[in-house]
């Protein structure tokens, strides 16, 4: 093999690594018990999270937050395609679409489901413990439905 070879090799294994941490998160949201581990195992000590509706800097108290968001909901289920992912040395950026659906607390005024189609982007970066993402943001290209209310602080 030449190096050219060994290179574009270990960059494609990159790319599936840090793709593959998009992927766990947005399973772990809908399946998993969110805790201190689980952010660590993701996210850098510095990273920041953002929503539509609210932002989360660190990893301390990332899994409360998101835990927190997810209250909001009796079920969710989002569903991620293939991040395309660009390597650079050790740093990596990434960009894919999500399709979440939210189901609403019974009992309530709103519409069952809620549901939005967002474009996912982020950055991460190798750490002594592997790829770890310090960045993650959501657009939202659309909605159905209602969202839950704001949260009280």
């Amino acid at each position: 093999m030449t190096s050219n070879q060994l290179a574009a090799s270990a960059t494609a294994a990159d790319a599936a690594l840090v793709g593959e941490l998009l992927g766990r998160y947005l399973i772990a949201l809908d399946d998993e018990e969110l805790d201190d581990a689980w952010a660590r195992s993701l996210f850098t000590e510095d990273a920041v999270v953002t929503f539509p509706m609210s932002r989360h800097a660190g990893c301390a108290g990332l899994a409360g937050w998101h835990r927190a968001s997810l209250a909001a909901f009796t079920r969710t289920q989002h569903l991620g395609s293939p991040p395309v992912v660009t390597v650079e040395g050790d740093r990596a950026v990434f960009r894919a679409n999500v399709l979440t659906t939210h189901v609403h607390h019974p009992g309530g005024d709103r519409p069952p489901l809620f549901r939005a189609g967002t474009l996912a982007s982020g950055a991460a970066r190798r750490t002594p413990a592997g790829w770890r993402m310090d960045a993650l943001s959501f657009e939202v290209l659309f909605t159905e439905g209602e969202p839950p209310p704001p949260r009280r602080p």
